[in-house]
């Protein structure tokens, strides 16, 4: 098995662990280069992340697979959706700051 491959099994995972913690149903995960957006997830439950987040630091992943397993239960990012962020994250401006740093 590649390297890619046992990144991207790795990667997989953790989204179905912190989907488990957050309590969100997954019914698929799949990873492409995206142009404009670091992930999306679809009413009917399958996420997709960019490709290129195998290269971030873990907490980075981490804010990016929260982030949108989020939305699973609140669709905006208004004030629920900030404070389940900051319960299971912490101070994720910061990351997020620093995500939109990196050249996408």
């Amino acid at each position: 098995m590649s390297d890619m491959m046992v990144e991207k099994a790795a990667f997989k995972e953790r989204v179905l662990i912190w989907a488990s913690k957050i309590e969100t149903p997954v019914n698929g995960i799949s990873m492409r280069s995206m142009k404009n957006k670091w992930a999306s997830f679809s009413t009917a439950g399958r996420l997709t992340f960019d490709i290129s987040l195998l290269g971030v630091r873990t907490e980075l992943m981490d804010y990016v697979i929260v982030h949108e397993l989020l939305h699973h239960h609140v669709p905006n990012h208004g004030k629920l959706w900030k404070s389940l962020m900051i319960l299971h994250i912490g101070e994720y401006k910061a990351l997020e700051i620093e995500l939109q740093s990196l050249s996408h």
